[in-house]
């Protein structure tokens, strides 16, 4: 899907998401929120396989995004979507960050924060999949 990096995650949807939050906290990032959208459907009555969000990031490189162009917002903090598709097999998707700036005609002013942030999406995504 455009825009969006998927890879599997030797872990299940809980795990997957525990590991980011442990591996974002350990490097000094804030997570936000987490969203678990299985329970909150089952709380209506619907059936969802286990899909869980975390909202996570760093305050100081998402404003630069945000002071190039304001619009990046919509897509800050970061977000991490860990699901399991029909198979049993557990997923992790977040946004591409070169996606971020091309959709929101990031300057110059953000290139190295786009490439610090793509990077550490890259590590922190590995380090929660990987067994």
């Amino acid at each position: 899907m455009k825009g969006l990096i998927t890879i599997q995650s030797g872990y299940s949807v809980k795990e997957t998401i525990d590991r980011i939050a442990s591996i974002v906290q350990s490097k000094g990032l804030t997570v936000f929120a987490r969203i678990d959208h299985a329970e909150n459907a089952l709380k209506q009555g619907l059936q969802l396989r286990p899909t869980e969000l975390i909202i996570f990031g760093n305050p100081q490189a998402g404003t630069v995004l945000m002071q190039d162009k304001q619009t990046s917002g919509i897509d800050l903090p970061v977000k991490a979507l860990a699901w399991q598709d029909e198979a049993g097999k557990i997923w992790l998707t977040y946004n591409d960050t070169i996606w971020i700036a091309d959709r929101h005609d990031l300057t110059e002013k953000s290139k190295s924060v786009v490439k610090a942030m793509e990077e550490g999406m890259r590590l922190v995504s590995n380090a929660a999949t990987k067994k």
